[in-house]
């Protein structure tokens, strides 16, 4: 159902390296872009996040109760891109582990624009 989530970023090349390497660790790579958006997923036929620089060339910023989640794939894969995120600039806003025992596990930060962003598990590991 969802095509691609769009986070405004003020740097692009740093939103793009950000979010290169940090999804690469989960497979995902930059499929489509531009010299303003790029978005990263693993197929063009798979819901994607895009990181770009707003259309209207305002400042970008995160939307108050706004949060990208992430299906990490395991509670070790969750710690690992917490980790990665916060070691590429990224600051906590709740470290990984259980929010609702034996149905999801999640890590939180904000990315260096202050978008908040979610790698969880749900379900069994």
């Amino acid at each position: 159902m969802i095509a691609y989530t769009t986070l405004g970023v003020s740097d692009f090349e740093r939103g793009k390296h950000f979010y290169s390497t940090l999804l690469g660790l989960i497979g995902a790579e930059c499929v489509l872009g531009n010299e303003r958006i790029a978005l990263f997923g693993t197929s063009l036929d798979n819901p994607m996040l895009a990181v770009c620089i707003p259309y209207n060339e305002e400042a970008a910023s995160p939307g108050n109760g706004t949060m990208v989640a992430i299906r990490a794939g395991s509670h070790e894969a969750c710690d690992a891109l917490y980790a990665k995120a916060i070691e590429l600039g990224a600051t906590c806003d709740g470290p990984p582990g259980e929010r609702m025992p034996g149905f999801f596990y999640g890590a939180y930060v904000l990315d260096p624009d202050g978008n908040k962003l979610c790698f969880c598990q749900m379900g069994s590991n």
